[in-house]
Parts: structure tokens; sequence; C-alpha cells
């Protein structure tokens, strides 16, 4: 039986230009392809290089085991969210390749396009504050994978209260 999948994305205008993403890409059956340091090192520089290549601000990014969180903002309206995130998972993925014949990701990714209302800093400390919840780090700052390139995140505090997707869902 071949089922149709669930059509998961807006119009590609609503991927486009100034505008502030949250995205998450999973590992291939989540697996935990990321505790290998050497693959996380690898992935971190091609996202670096991603994002200076398709022009957008990495306000924040988590490379957990089996997947990544990344915060990012189009700095001009040629931006291309669709654009960046395919050539990612292609780079990542030529390069992860080389060393194994598993695939690197999911065939789709989650992302949220944040309103004028979310303060993009209380996004970017639910990003750091994954490896606490997860249990591998006391303290945001102590994750090797966690970082910034916007905010000066390490010399302050997490807000009171932290944002989350699910609250689009339903209110806490």
């Amino acid at each position: 039986m071949n089922e149709r999948r669930k059509k998961i994305r807006l119009g590609t205008e609503n991927y486009r230009g100034r505008r502030t993403y949250f995205v998450t890409l999973c590992c291939a059956k989540r697996h935990p392809v990321f505790l290998d340091e050497g693959a996380a090192h690898q992935v971190l520089h091609e996202l670096i290089a991603s994002v200076a290549r398709y022009d957008f601000l990495l306000h924040a990014y988590c490379l957990m085991p089996d997947h990544l969180h990344i915060l990012v903002e189009g700095s001009n309206d040629g931006c291309d969210l669709m654009r960046f995130v395919i050539a990612f998972k292609r780079q990542t993925t030529l390069a992860h390749g080389e060393h194994t014949d598993s695939p690197l990701w999911q065939s789709r990714y989650y992302d949220h396009i944040l309103r004028r209302t979310d303060a993009t800093e209380n996004v970017a400390w639910y990003i750091w504050s994954n490896p606490v919840r997860k249990g591998l780090c006391a303290a945001p700052q102590e994750y090797p994978f966690s970082g910034s390139f916007t905010i000066d995140w390490k010399s302050r505090g997490a807000p009171a209260r932290l944002w989350s997707p699910l609250w689009r869902l339903a209110p806490p």
C-alpha cells in the first residue's frame, strides 16, 4: 500500500527573506552518530560554512548525539531556508558517506518560523538547555557542541521562563 505522507511545509514564500527559524534535523533512525567527536566536529564545521555561504545568522546551535537544533535568521531578502537546509544536509551526508554506508539524516526535518512576539534569546536558551534536559551535563555552558555566533550566551543567565515549541499547541 502506498500511503501519502502529510505535507508539513508551508508555502515556499514562508522560508525566504529576513525571518528567524528554529530547525531540528534528526539522524536516520535516531542513531547517535555524534557520539563520535570527529563526526560532530565535521558537521559543526559544515554548519558554520553553510550559514556563511547562504547568508544566515547563527543565533544558536546544539548538536546532540542523534539530532541537531539550530536557530538561524536570514540576513537579507534573498535568504532561502529550504535551499540552506538541503545544501547543508547534502554536504554533511557526502562527508559522512566517506566513512560509512549508513545514512546520516532523516529525509525530513522540523521547522518553526518564529513570530515577532517570540524572543530570539529565549528560543536560543531552549536549544542550549537541551543537553541539560537529557542529562548530558549540569549546565548548558558545559556542553561542547553548543554555541552562537550572535549572542554572548555563556556570560548570561537563562531567562526565567524558557520558550517551548509546544506552547503553540497548548498554553503552559
